[in-house]
């Protein structure tokens, strides 16, 4: 193919391309949380607009014989996204694919494939992390109850692990609410494995009713309490700072809590963060140069990710992220 802006040639292949969205899919945990939206099109330009419907503005309810219809209307607003490019390569020279004992395209490919759900996980978990709802346990170290802030910002030090009644507190706290269940009755919870340590071993005495009627449907589900769904992911590390260059590949911490008690869980219901594509993720063959000798194969991706409801408007937050002070 030939790109026009770049006055370059690439190689692109639909089974391949089709082979890499079949693999990243079952991999990702934040991006499967993502409402997709279509963002292809010509000229539209980088920023992307979809619509957003708030409630009914006025209760429905009892009807008088006589009286007419009562009616009432909703708003809808427009959520707003940028569109970006994505990808990343891997040159390889053709002496070594003449030479090599084994193929070079297959370990190229399943690094690409790695690198690219590394990315859409931390570019998703990016608008995740913007929610304006943070709790932190009442004083910092209840092990029972949470205090709510709304402007993206907690107030307290959080000094306890997440255990099973922090649970209830929360599940109670989005119900009322009226935060939307994610599917069924349930909520949702994404974390760092060590995370959901101390809850897990709090449950061992009644794994039964976390199991009983339970069915994992989601990547990366490890079990169900009072209503919400647990997720362990591994691509965003302890304290949250996804850029590899800032954090310790051997502990798996960048900035994470002084105390290093617990570390951050997004909770949510439906409606969290939109994903708009406008070129899904392919792969894409360099043409090769230098007489043959250079050569390379790279993933790429046209979109972007936004909060579905505006962190500036917490009444219709989605998200509720359990946070710390320091």
């Amino acid at each position: 193919m030939y790109n026009a802006e770049s006055n370059s040639l690439y190689m692109y292949a639909d089974n391949l391309s089709d082979k890499l969205r079949e693999t990243v899919q079952p991999m990702v945990k934040f991006r499967q949380f993502c409402d997709v939206k279509d963002a292809a099109g010509k000229h539209k330009g980088q920023q992307f607009h979809w619509d957003v419907y708030k409630d009914v503005q006025t209760q429905g309810g009892t009807l008088v014989e006589t009286n007419t219809m009562p009616e009432s209307n909703f708003e809808i607003v427009q959520g707003t996204l940028t569109i970006t490019e994505y990808g990343n390569a891997v040159p390889y020279s053709g002496k070594l694919e003449a030479l090599a004992q084994h193929a070079v395209r297959k370990p190229v490919m399943r690094a690409l494939r790695r690198d690219a759900t590394k990315a859409f996980d931390i570019a998703a978990h990016a608008q995740f992390d913007n929610t304006p709802l943070r709790v932190v346990p009442t004083a910092g170290t209840a092990t029972d109850s949470v205090v709510l802030t709304t402007n993206g910002t907690a107030t307290l030090t959080n000094n306890v692990a997440f255990g099973k009644d922090h649970v209830k507190a929360v599940v109670d706290l989005m119900k009322e609410r009226n935060i939307p269940p994610y599917i069924a009755d349930d909520y949702y919870a994404v974390a760092w494995t060590t995370t959901f340590r101390t809850m897990k071993n709090n449950l061992e005495s009644v794994y039964q009713y976390v199991t009983e009627g339970f069915k994992m449907i989601l990547n990366g589900e490890i079990g169900r309490y009072e209503n919400m769904r647990f997720v362990e992911q591994s691509h965003i590390p302890k304290g949250g700072a996804a850029d590899s260059t800032t954090w310790d590949a051997e502990t798996h911490t960048a900035d994470a809590w002084d105390n290093a008690k617990s570390d951050w869980i997004h909770f949510f219901g439906e409606d969290t963060v939109a994903e708009g594509i406008a070129i899904p993720e392919e792969i894409r063959g360099k043409m090769p140069g230098d007489y043959g000798r250079s050569k390379g194969i790279a993933w790429y991706f046209l979109g972007g990710y936004g909060l579905i409801h505006d962190s500036n408007n917490p009444t219709d937050g989605r998200i509720v992220k359990w946070d710390s002070a320091s």
